[in-house]
């Protein structure tokens, strides 16, 4: 999961305008000349997009028979612009995917099934797990190009001076370090967020979900939901505990106190390795520690999957498709997987892209420890939407608005809507 990426709306609406028909334009293709395929890229334009586009001409030079149209789309509004360019015939030939997005996009029907193709030739050296989350009623709609998942990540200069050695293995663990922490150096301990998909790893530790898919059961106000809450709730009041942020800037407020050294451990994603190192903190890149999400009562831990997949538009011609899927095979290969991590700090999603150079990134090295608690997203159209009420309540609950049961009550209510079919 990443924070929206900023653009302008008219270079925005200009470029979108201009490739909005990627789909089913031909210009460029000829009988006997290349086929020009649209690609929509949704990673951020600044720091990771002139890693795509100089893979693209390395697709291109191999490949001379295909071009590829590169178009970079904000990834706060590729959702909607690629959902209204399918529905009416003119979206791009491959998307960049993120995976809460898959499973609507095959439901509709705007995704090809990948199965048995050349995208997916090397299925086999892909995370079981993110293929599993690439699939839709049995059927692959996306090839994972990058992955990422929740860490307890912290400070270990800060860990080391109060004495600890070690993460915390549960939350009651981090609220004891954190206690000791503010007593042996004066920082806080932990700093929590009010975001539903942080809070998500408390339901995982208490073997639950917001809903449960298969059962077709609302479950973020169940007896175990409840008890997640509860100590997430609990862990913004305490010694060393920060108190809820529930201001528009608390992603930033968090981050910079983090970084800055002000706060010893935070709960964060891959995505900002590149911002870590450029705290005080952290230039030793070295003092950054990454840990599995502490475990709830269950004794396990887990973590909400995120990243992207790339798919092929199901509306594309028989030729661009076919050109689309030997584009899928290469930017999910191993040394484009490889190139990518070393250029943008992402996490690779097969094994074999995981090589020396790669891992000697000490934050990359970090986060692959942990992918082995992520939780795969259950394949539901309407999963990613459910965090939308509790985004609403949670920050209420911890700003002590709402009582926690009058406010997972009301989100209840609110994702009950989002799937009718499911009881409660």
């Amino acid at each position: 999961m990443r924070r929206g990426i900023a653009a302008t709306a008219l270079v925005a609406s200009l470029a979108l305008a201009a490739t909005a028909c990627g789909g089913s334009d031909d210009s460029g293709d000829s009988a006997d000349g290349p086929v020009t395929i649209t690609w929509w890229d949704t990673s951020n334009a600044t720091n990771e997009a002139p890693t795509y586009q100089a893979l693209v001409k390395e697709f291109e030079a191999a490949n001379k028979d295909v071009k590829v149209k590169y178009v970079n789309v904000p990834f706060d509004q590729a959702q909607n612009k690629f959902d209204t360019a399918a529905g009416s015939k003119g979206a791009p030939d491959v998307l960049r995917s993120e995976v809460g997005w898959t499973p609507a996009f095959a439901k509709k029907g705007f995704f090809l099934p990948l199965d048995g193709t050349e995208a997916l030739a090397d299925q086999a050296k892909f995370k079981p797990n993110l293929i599993e989350q690439a699939k839709y009623e049995g059927k692959t709609y996306g090839v994972p190009i990058v992955t990422d998942t929740l860490a307890l990540v912290y400070n270990k200069a800060l860990f080391a001076k109060a004495g600890i050695t070690e993460a915390p293995k549960s939350w009651d663990d981090l609220k004891k370090a954190a206690a000791t922490i503010k007593d042996k150096t004066g920082v806080d301990g932990y700093w929590g967020s009010t975001q539903a998909y942080y809070a998500q790893s408390f339901l995982h530790g208490e073997g639950t979900d917001t809903v449960d898919a298969d059962g077709k059961k609302i479950t973020v106000n169940s007896a175990e939901a409840k008890k997640a809450y509860g100590t997430w709730l609990g862990l913004f009041d305490g010694k060393g505990l920060h108190k809820a942020d529930t201001t528009a800037d608390a992603y930033a407020h968090i981050q910079d106190a983090f970084v800055n050294g002000k706060v010893a451990a935070i709960v964060q994603g891959p995505w900002e390795i590149t911002n870590f190192y450029k705290g005080s903190a952290f230039k030793d890149k070295g003092n950054l520690g990454i840990a599995t999400v502490p475990a709830g009562s269950t004794g396990k831990a887990g973590a909400p999957t995120g990243g992207h997949n790339l798919s092929v538009y199901a509306g594309s011609d028989a030729a661009h498709q076919k050109a689309a899927l030997k584009f899928l095979n290469f930017m999910t290969s191993a040394k484009s997987q490889a190139a990518v991590a070393q250029k943008n700090s992402t996490l690779p999603t097969r094994d074999d892209a995981y090589t020396a150079e790669v891992k000697a990134d000490p934050g990359i090295a970090g986060y692959q420890t942990v992918l082995s608690a992520a939780q795969p997203r259950p394949a539901l159209p309407e999963y990613s939407s459910l965090w939308g009420p509790l985004d609403t309540e949670l920050p209420k609950i911890a700003g002590g608005k709402v009582s926690l049961d009058k406010g997972l009550s009301n989100a209840e209510t609110a994702i009950a809507k989002l799937v009718p079919d499911f009881s409660k």
